[in-house]
């Protein structure tokens, strides 16, 4: 049996390229590259080429990078350390009602301390509506943030846009383009934001390497307390192997990248055209806005979303039910739900999410296996029988 990986979004696999240029820094170079020997020294070197790297694939400065472990951990260095370092300002945040759990659950607990958060609905393809940002702005507002591209739909978001409204009313904007580094071109300071959080794992890097980008002048209130790693915002000895991988994998993700999100968009564009055609009864969200050019959003009316997954799975297939941050819980999409799609129809949705190493003959698998599992599960679903009753 063929095996398909089609989760990406969620993580992706690690290029042997990337682990090949990691494995010195376990056994070969170990020392602590903040320490003063020979070792740290030699380890510290690595640690600044690392960061040299990054920082030039972003057009920033290497005073504007700081390590952290993980998307969710850079999400709460921006958020948190926005909300205490200018709290004697304002106590009001911007967000929208699609973020990733990482900036939703930390915005939400903020308003459990006494800040106050304004969350921006989108429209029916998953665009947040600037003009209800604009309107939420007040004299308090001391933080936007914003995904730079949905997790479960793959809709970019306007970030230029909203970013000359926040420079216009000197509002810290924060980003986190957790799924767009090293997929799409991403230049922070050209989309015109202030702190902007990625993740190596999303772009064939190791997991537990992350990043982000705080703007020069930006500042952040302590989150996490302990050495002087990372200017004192990240404290803790560098994972410096994960360090060394992120910086190879950016630089793979982004070599001939036009070419290959090209490639990508085409063949998403092949996978859809054919599933439309050979099931019916399914919508494909957000497909009128901008999205990431391997990211699918389909919803199968009349079915469950977690039999859709079960059933590709015995087939080889790995998709996702929606965010795989969240897909423990059986509760519909608060992305899908603030698009204004039917309960029903937000539990029946599957993400197919493609990455670099898939191939079109992975493709043609999924397209002569899908319908099969789709039309076997009507066969015993309640809510299609009814539905075919009501025609």
């Amino acid at each position: 049996m063929r095996r398909v990986y089609l989760d990406n979004n969620a993580t992706t696999k690690t290029d042997e390229r990337v682990l090949e240029a990691m494995l010195p820094y376990f056994c070969e170079v170990y020392g602590n590259a903040h320490s003063m020997h020979s070792f740290g020294q030699e380890a510290g070197r690595a640690l600044d080429s690392a960061r040299e790297t990054v920082s030039n694939i972003l057009k920033i400065e290497k005073s504007e990078l700081i390590f952290t472990g993980t998307g969710v951990e850079s999400n709460n260095l921006a958020i948190r350390g926005i909300a205490r370092a200018y709290k004697r300002r304002g106590n009001h945040i911007i967000t929208s009602a699609i973020e990733h759990p990482g900036a939703k659950n930390t915005c939400q607990d903020l308003e459990r301390e006494g800040f106050e958060v304004s969350y921006i609905p989108v429209d029916k393809n998953g665009v947040v509506i600037v003009e209800e940002l604009k309107k939420a702005i007040r004299k308090e507002t001391i933080l936007v943030t914003l995904m730079h591209a949905n997790n479960e739909t793959g809709v970019v978001q306007p970030i230029e846009e909203i970013s000359k409204i926040t420079r216009e009313n000197k509002i810290v904007f924060h980003t986190d383009a957790v799924q767009t580094v090293g997929k799409i071109p991403v230049y922070p300071k050209e989309l015109g934001v202030d702190l902007m959080s990625f993740s190596a794992h999303k772009f064939n890097g190791p997991k537990g390497t992350a990043g982000l980008f705080v703007k020069n002048g930006i500042r952040l209130g302590k989150v996490i307390t302990g050495g002087g790693q990372e200017r004192k915002i990240r404290p803790g000895t560098t994972n410096l192997a994960g360090v060394v991988g992120m910086a190879k994998a950016l630089e793979l993700a982004t070599a001939n990248m036009e070419e290959k999100m090209k490639e990508e968009e085409e063949l998403r564009s092949f996978f859809e055209t054919e599933m439309v055609a050979r099931i019916p009864e399914i919508k494909i969200n957000g497909k009128e806005a901008t999205r990431l050019p391997g990211t699918s959003s389909i919803s199968f009316r009349h079915l469950e979303g977690e039999s859709i997954l079960l059933g590709l799975d015995y087939k080889g297939i790995a998709v996702s039910s929606g965010s795989a941050c969240s897909s423990d819980d059986l509760q519909a999409s608060h992305v899908l739900l603030a698009m204004g799609i039917e309960v029903v129809d937000a539990h029946g949705t599957i993400r197919f999410s493609l990455g670099k190493f898939n191939t079109r003959e992975d493709i043609e698998y999924v397209i002569e296996e899908a319908p099969k599992v789709i039309e076997k599960l009507r066969t015993i679903s309640p809510l299609w029988n009814e539905f075919q009753l009501k025609k």
